[in-house]
């Protein structure tokens, strides 16, 4: 819990069922792929991708400390996923999509790797005005 930075619960918007494949987008220390894992049971897969190998290597430990062995977490930029396209069931993402610096891409990849009649279910956080122009210059103030 002291690396979780997740904004909201992906899970209530739809079950994910025993036997999905489900993607976590920007997985961090692996807190909402390790609820995954469980929630696909042994006939499901669970995998979780991150952009920093500090985050990476956490969640390989954290999934490893917690003997998960239906999850798995790659080191990759989210706007190019290593995934097949429609192989995955469900995507899942906490508070994430607002840091790509490119949304665009980013949800195209997010739409080719999803099955036909897949899902993203994502929670994260939203502009209600527009931000000072030195805020939206930096990218840096993303995450703050």
């Amino acid at each position: 819990m002291n690396s979780f930075c997740g904004v909201g619960n992906p899970f209530a918007i739809e079950l994910i069922g025993e036997g999905c494949t489900v993607l976590d987008i920007g997985c961090g220390a692996g807190f909402d792929l390790y609820i995954a894992s469980q929630l696909v049971g042994d006939q499901g897969r669970a995998f979780g991708v991150d952009l920093t190998e500090e985050m990476v290597d956490k969640a390989r430990i954290n999934l490893a400390n917690q003997q998960v062995k239906n999850a798995a977490v790659y080191l990759v930029s989210s706007e190019k996923l290593p995934f097949s396209d429609g192989s995955i069931d469900v995507v899942i993402s906490n508070g994430v999509i607002n840091l790509s610096p490119d949304k665009s891409r980013l949800f195209a990849e997010i739409f080719r790797v999803i099955k036909p009649g897949g899902r993203l279910q994502f929670a994260d956080i939203i502009l209600e005005k527009e931000l000072p122009s030195d805020l939206a210059a930096s990218v840096e103030s993303w995450s703050q």
